[in-house]
Parts: structure tokens; sequence; C-alpha cells
């Protein structure tokens, strides 16, 4: 490791890592208990041996569906309708903590409110609660297709940056959406009843404005994060904007006076709305908007491998931003992170995990692709799933 390396790793915050990983009845696997220390673990095997089975347990271990984003009930193995479990030992600067989360003992619906998470065998009051002591963030082949592909799924990731920095996002999101709900079961319902709108509408306005302010900070945050990184590294700065009506004005106007100005436009909207079945305007109708920096080109309009380049930048100057707010390193989910870059290029990616001081589980379908790594990652061959120490070539 280099001087420049050694200096970046005791400036980075510590480490957190799981240090035993448990599932039973997830995906194809019955029963698997891990036993892995810190840093980097490499997953590989051929194509549906189940190693992104095992990201998405890891990534469990936070708020929300997964990175599928898969209903509860599909996550369960097939046949087995008593749910499933994922269990940890956690190890961190606060100490050792065992989390364990799934629908193994419940009735295995569908949707987020059907998971248990239980803290030190404690059940806890929501999934947030195990934001106090790991972050989990990931970077999937399907993400490959944000630039191009619909506003929901940039805004979802974009939420997604938000509630690694700003714990508190979530329940602010599931305010909204529970309001926006109500209001559009009013449109739909053909409702004429003032008192019930503005009470719905307050809500939104409050929820929703709160939404825009976080996303513009973490935007503002991320840029100055992204400003930090070599203009001519391995991987491309990208310029980062919000396109939205509350995004836009919370730059320009108090957050009260926002709120107000989108309480006051939905309450007229409301004919139009009517006319539509449901709320045309508000953050859930933002859009991330993304520049390759270098070019100067939106990034839709960039090569294919271009926009890997660029995504995985911002992942990384993300898990930095990250690190330094919450003091704790992030654990990284990297699903076939390898396939689309050269060996320069990966050992790059590589030496900068290092750095970030980041235990991070990658997967592929060839040990060859993570020969950088040999000696810092412990490699793990799944099939058809089984998990076992990888042969040394």
């Amino acid at each position: 490791m280099s001087a420049d390396t050694d200096a970046a790793s005791s400036a980075a915050p510590p480490q957190v890592h799981v240090a035993r990983l448990t599932l039973s009845n997830f995906r194809n696997y019955e029963r698997l208990t891990l036993d892995l220390g810190p840093g980097p673990v490499v997953f590989t095997g051929q194509n549906g041996a189940g190693k992104t089975n095992l990201l998405e347990a890891v990534s469990f271990l936070t708020p929300g569906r997964g990175l599928r984003r898969a209903q509860l009930a599909e996550v369960a193995r097939n046949g087995v309708n008593s749910g499933f479990a994922v269990h940890t030992h956690i190890e961190g600067p606060e100490g050792e903590v065992e989390i364990g989360t799934g629908t193994a003992g419940g009735n295995g619906e569908a949707g987020e409110t059907g998971r248990k998470v239980r803290i030190n065998g404690a059940p806890a009051r929501s999934a947030d609660a195990m934001l106090e002591w790991l972050r989990v963030l990931w970077l999937t082949p399907a993400q490959d297709q944000l630039f191009t592909g619909p506003a929901a799924d940039r805004r979802r990731f974009l939420d997604r940056l938000v509630l690694s920095v700003d714990p508190g996002h979530g329940q602010r999101a599931l305010a909204y959406e529970k309001a926006m709900r109500g209001r559009n079961r009013l449109l739909s319902d053909d409702a004429h009843d003032d008192s019930w709108f503005e009470a719905i509408e307050a809500q939104m306005a409050e929820a929703g404005t709160a939404i825009a302010a976080a996303r513009a900070e973490l935007v503002r945050l991320m840029t100055g994060m992204i400003d930090r990184q070599p203009v001519d590294g391995p991987f491309p700065q990208a310029l980062l904007a919000v396109s939205g009506t509350l995004e836009a004005d919370i730059g320009d106007r108090p957050a009260i006076d926002v709120e107000e100005g989108f309480r006051v436009a939905l309450a007229r909207g409301r004919a139009r709305d009517r006319a539509a079945g449901r709320t045309l305007d508000g953050p859930h109708r933002s859009d991330l908007l993304v520049r390759h920096a270098p070019k100067d080109q939106p990034a839709q309009y960039c090569s294919t491998g271009e926009q890997k380049a660029l995504l995985v930048g911002m992942v990384l100057a993300h898990a930095q931003l990250v690190g330094e707010i919450a003091g704790l390193a992030p654990i990284l989910l990297l699903d076939e992170i390898a396939a689309h870059f050269d060996a320069d290029r990966r050992a790059a990616l590589f030496d900068i995990l290092e750095q970030l001081n980041c235990q991070y589980f990658a997967t592929g379908t060839e040990a060859r692709l993570f020969e950088a790594l040999r000696g810092r990652a412990r490699f793990l061959t799944v099939d058809a799933g089984q998990v076992s120490p990888t042969e040394a070539a």
C-alpha cells in the first residue's frame, strides 16, 4: 500500500462489518451460516448459483425492500410458507450487535410492514433502528439503466442516497405517500369536503417540503464530495441537480414559504387533479438530473461504459459522504461490478474501496476478475446454494 493510501486509510471512518451471516429459507438457501471477518468478500460462481441472493440478504439490514425491491412473499424459499429469516452478528466501533430480520413466524404478507426486526433479541420499533448500527449501500446491474430509465427509478435512487445520511427521510416519505393516497382517494370518489382536503394537503405540504429540502441538501453535499475527486480519475465526475418545483424553490425561499406555496397549489389544483384521478404536482414527480462533467453531456447520452463509470463514481462519492456524516464506513454490495471494466479500472476501484475502509461484498462469474484482491479479500465459491472457499488458481 502506498503512503497516500496509508494516509487516506488513517483518515477513513472505522469499519463496520458482518462477522456472521445466517440465512433460513431465504431464496435458494434452506439454511446457511457464513463466518466472515472484516474486509472484502468475493462471491464467484455461475449465473443462477445464488450469489446475488447473498447480497440481497445483507441488503435487508437497512430499511426498505432490499436491492431487488421484491415483495416479501417472494423472498422465502419456494414451497416454504413459514417465511424467511436473516440473522447477522455485526462488529463495529460501537461494539457487537445481533440483528435479525425477516418474516419467519409471521403471516408472510407482502409489504414492508410484514418484516420484523430484532436487535440483540428485542423487537425494534421499526426497520430504521438498524441505521444506528450500520449503513448498507448497493450497486446492481439493474441500475445500469438508471440514466435512461423512468424518472421513478432515479427518484428512488436519490431517496435511498438521502436515507443513508438522513435516517428520518424514510418516515417523511411514508408520511407523504400516505397523505397523497388519501387525497387521491378523495379525488377518485369525487369528494368535495374542503375540510378533508385541507387537512390532507397540509400534511402533504409539510412532508413534501421536508423531502425536497433533504434531497436538495444531499445534492449539495454530494456535489462537494464529487468536487474532491480527481478530475482525471478512473471514474468521471458527475454534475447533479434535482428537477422539481419544490426542490427549486427550496434554494430561493424560506422553507415555511415553500410549504405554504405547495399547500396553496394543491388546493388550487383540485379540479385538475380530480379530472386526472391523481395528484399531478409534488416531490413524487421530481427527477434526478446527472451530467458527465468532463464531457459536459447529459448522462443518458453517454455510452454504456461511460454511464457505468459515472454511476460507480457517484456511489463511491456517496459512500465517502456516508462515512464522514455517520462516522462509520458503510457496507457496500457490488453485484457483477467487474464485468464492464478493464483490469486497470478494476484495480483502481479496489484501491478506492480500500481507502474508504469499508467491508464490501462483490459478485462475479470468474475469480480472475478480482485478481487484484488476492491476499486482501475472502474468496468464496457459490454453487447451487452451497458456499465454500475458492480454491487458489
